[in-house]
């Protein structure tokens, strides 16, 4: 193996910047594409109501920073709650997993229909939910304000 004039073998990598560049080659793994596009929703969300303070819309901006939160405390609650049959709760666990899920049926970056998706997945599983189970189940464990709970009860309800 020649090294060349000076010592240097370019097939090697030197230094940190040979290092950075071994850990940029490294591709990502699933999880680590999930926290990614977790972070980058986080931040989305973040600005969104930001925006909503900013604008003045105070008690709206709190009812959608809280609106997420308390929905998935909802789920945890239905899931952990032994009235919801075990196919309700096996439905549930499988919306969970597709909202955690960076894939989705329609990119999240294209605007309303994005995110219209997963809101109706989360009523037609919400609806299902609820068929099997009784209504009394989301005004038990809804977390948050009651114009944010009406909202769950108006798309989970029957056509």
């Amino acid at each position: 193996m020649s090294l060349g004039t000076c010592g240097f073998d370019p097939h090697l990598r030197h230094g940190a910047l040979g290092a950075s560049l071994a850990v940029l080659s490294t591709p990502m793994t699933g999880w680590q594409w999930l926290l990614v596009a977790l972070g980058i929703l986080v931040v989305f969300y973040a600005a969104f109501v930001g925006y909503l303070f900013a604008a003045g819309r105070n008690e709206t901006a709190r009812a959608v920073a809280r609106f997420v939160p308390d929905c998935v405390v909802l789920f945890r609650r239905l899931l952990a709650d032994p009235r919801v049959p075990r196919r309700r709760k096996i439905v549930l666990g499988a919306l969970v997993a597709y909202l955690a899920m960076p894939i989705d049926l329609v990119p999240d970056f294209i605007p309303v229909a994005g995110y219209l998706d997963d809101a109706v997945l989360v009523a037609f599983v919400l609806r299902h939910v609820l068929r099997g189970s009784a209504p009394e189940l989301i005004d038990e464990h809804w977390p948050g304000p009651d114009e944010s709970r009406a909202f769950i009860m108006r798309l989970a309800s029957s056509p």
